[in-house]
């Protein structure tokens, strides 16, 4: 059972992501995206609570596991930051449709969990787990129809916009899963199955936010390319997490995209260098964990880390000069220390 969300001041960047899993350095004077827009955000979470009520309480109590039980909220926060950056006013504006993003989020997740056979989630059981397959499957289809409700209160424009980057979510699904285990998988392929299953929320969000201010099309184009960067980024970061994060941050073990197959930034860097443990767990159907720790070895101390760390700072970069040319604000910097936060993640 949920309860009603009570008004609450939230944590600093700092404090939201280190509870999240993440270790990061201090500030350092950066404009702090999460306190500037704390109670925006605190109305997405109202908002959230509200949502995923339902006559049938298994509907409930499955959302709320997954959407209330932790979430860096990065993707409403880039929604609202750019709405305020183009000098959005009223709250009211812009807090659905960043609430829809996150419900999109959570519904992927979901889906996700399902596809991958995941048994943990942000430290806890998978809804998967949990729930069972059936049940957390209509769960994902719930959200994925709560997300419309809201975004089909604003107009066309919105509602197409939302529906491509859902459209996106999918299609990326499936060419992910056409790589899977695959060795000729490339690192352009790698890049388009990030732009649409990963990046997709991160531009919508941007470049909607940036229209209900009313941004023009120069401004709304610069911030979608803003989200795209920036999407890409938080997924190489992810990715390279997956193999040398610490496991009590991540709430999960490493080596989790060795033991599904799926095609990360570092498992293809180490497969184009002919790395041979790496190859061996990756296109083995059911690795064992021995195959798994010599692979994870392999990337530790080979380049591919390294290389994709480079990766992610020139996605951050594109990222950050894309809002070059916003206006001058503390939510412009906000989406400035955003970027940094997520690159600066303690490895």
């Amino acid at each position: 059972m949920i309860h009603e969300t009570k008004s609450k001041t939230l944590k600093s960047s700092a404090d939201t992501f280190t509870s999240l899993g993440f270790r990061i350095p201090s500030l350092q004077g950066r404009s702090d995206p999460f306190r500037y827009i704390g109670e925006e955000l605190q109305l997405v979470e109202e908002t959230l609570a509200r949502a995923i009520r339902s006559r049938e309480q298994s509907l409930t109590d499955i959302a709320a596991h997954t959407i209330l039980g932790g979430g860096k909220r990065v993707r409403p926060a880039v929604t609202i930051l750019a709405f305020l950056a183009f000098g959005g006013k009223k709250a009211s504006d812009i807090v659905d449709i960043a609430a829809a993003m996150e419900l999109i989020h959570t519904a992927t997740l979901l889906h996700d969990d399902i596809i991958d056979g995941a048994e943990t989630r942000r430290g806890k059981d998978s809804a998967y787990k949990k729930f069972g397959l059936k049940s957390t499957l209509v769960a994902g289809d719930f959200l994925f129809i709560k997300a419309f409700e809201f975004a089909g209160k604003f107009d066309e424009r919105v509602v197409q916009w939302t529906a491509d980057a859902c459209s996106l979510l999918t299609e990326g699904e499936m060419l992910q899963g056409h790589f899977n285990r695959n060795r000729d998988v490339t690192l352009d392929d790698y890049i388009e199955i990030v732009k649409r299953k990963t990046a997709s929320l991160f531009h919508t969000g941007g470049k909607v936010g940036a229209y209900l201010a009313g941004a023009d099309s120069n401004q709304i184009e610069a911030t979608e390319r803003y989200g795209l960067n920036m999407g890409i980024a938080f997924q190489v970061v992810d990715d390279i997490l997956d193999v040398v994060g610490h496991v009590e941050l991540l709430g999960k073990p490493t080596g989790m995209d060795l033991r599904d197959g799926n095609p990360s930034l570092p498992i293809i860097l180490a497969l184009q260098g002919r790395e041979s443990a790496v190859c061996e767990a990756f296109e083995c159907e059911q690795p064992s964990e021995n195959q798994i720790a010599a692979a994870l070895a392999a990337l530790r101390t080979g380049n591919a880390i390294e290389a994709a760390k480079t990766i992610s700072k020139h996605y951050a970069e594109d990222a950050l000069k894309s809002i070059k040319k916003l206006p001058p604000s503390l939510y412009r910097n906000g989406l400035k220390t955003l970027v940094r936060l997520i690159i600066d993640r303690d490895f």
